[in-house]
């Protein structure tokens, strides 16, 4: 990942107010890319993109995935080199509660996209998944990229797994003009994190107020990495593949390795030395099903983008309290991050 390549590039992203959309577009701004963001509204109280008054900082426009004309409109006046569709209903619980409007904003937001793709002939476009698409069976190793898709028993990651198959089909459809790329990831974790049904969110909730923090799955397995891990692998596939479609369309796993794969409680523990007076318990009841178990096989990644998950769990996991405890205390946001991501990238080597 170069800035030199990112310099003045016209970057399209969409999601640009969410907590991961909020992440990428200061990656970006550091970078020095020119960057319009289109998205809803903020989608939490507290909301990272306001505190951090990333809208001063790029084109910030306000739409609808589910509204093709204002997408096409939006994406061809920007007349972007890159798009980065990061824009979903992303919560599991939530997509159970709404599954019409979850499909509608991952399934239709995503061709809306790509159709729109169609009429500006980006050189790369690149569509933000999740390690829940494949289908499980009876699949116990990490998944690979050519793994059967399907997603599990809940709408989020179904019509991720849709989203992924239009992907494909566009990807025929734009040819050698346009890369496309679908990125899988797991669980995130980073400072400014408000989203509800989020392990550290409700974490951070709890132990700011002195509450238990009630954990359904406790000995749940996820693949964790902080939130600058996929987000550099992302821009580093963009970088490596403008202008190689043949080479590189498809799938991408951006997952971590086996010293990333802890359980819902384990990682509870660790933060929790962050936060004096933490306390959790296992919520009993019936809850929406969860796979106990998910591991991606990053590989191709690794071999062909030498990309890998460079901050260690415990880094990860101080770098994020530390940045919620210094919001919590009024500093400035804008400056936490470009803090953290200039401390990322000298830590881990980028140029």
């Amino acid at each position: 990942m170069t800035p030199a390549f990112w310099k003045d590039r016209r970057v399209f992203v969409t999601g640009h107010t969410g907590f991961k959309g909020a992440w990428l577009v200061a990656l970006l701004r550091h970078l020095g890319a020119r960057v319009t963001g289109y998205s809803l509204a903020p989608p939490t109280e507290p909301s990272l993109f306001e505190a951090a008054r990333l809208s001063g900082a790029i084109v910030d426009l306000r739409g609808d995935v589910r509204d093709a004309v204002h997408v096409e409109d939006a994406i061809c006046h920007a007349e972007p080199d890159i798009i980065l569709h990061l824009a979903a209903q992303s919560l599991v619980r939530a997509s159970y509660k709404d599954a019409l409007g979850t499909y509608a904003t991952n399934v239709m937001g995503t061709a809306h996209v790509l159709n729109a793709a169609r009429r500006v002939a980006p050189d790369v476009v690149l569509i933000a998944t999740t390690d829940k698409v494949y289908a499980h069976g009876e699949i116990t190793r990490p998944f690979r990229e050519d793994d059967p898709l399907g997603g599990q028993a809940d709408p989020y990651s179904t019509s991720k797994a849709c989203a992924e198959m239009i992907a494909t089909q566009y990807a025929q459809a734009l040819g050698e003009r346009c890369v496309v790329l679908t990125a899988r990831a797991g669980n995130v974790m980073g400072g400014g994190d408000f989203a509800e049904d989020r392990l550290l969110p409700d974490a951070v909730r709890a132990f700011s107020q002195k509450e238990r923090l009630a954990l359904r799955y406790p000995q749940a397995v996820r693949p964790w990495q902080h939130v600058l891990d996929p987000l550099t692998g992302y821009l580093t596939l963009c970088e490596r593949s403008f202008g190689r479609a043949a080479e590189f369309n498809g799938a991408w796993n951006f997952g971590p390795g086996e010293a990333h794969e802890w359980s819902v409680e384990q990682l509870v523990q660790d933060f929790a030395r962050h936060w004096p007076g933490a306390a959790w318990q296992w919520q009993a009841g019936l809850h929406p099903p969860e796979a106990q178990i998910l591991r991606l096989d990053s590989s191709k990644a690794r071999e062909r983008l030498d990309w890998h998950c460079r901050l260690p769990m415990e880094d990860a996991l101080r770098w994020s309290a530390d940045f919620y405890q210094r919001m919590g205390q009024g500093a400035d946001v804008r400056a936490l991050m470009q803090q953290q991501i200039k401390d990322y990238l000298a830590k881990c080597a980028f140029s």
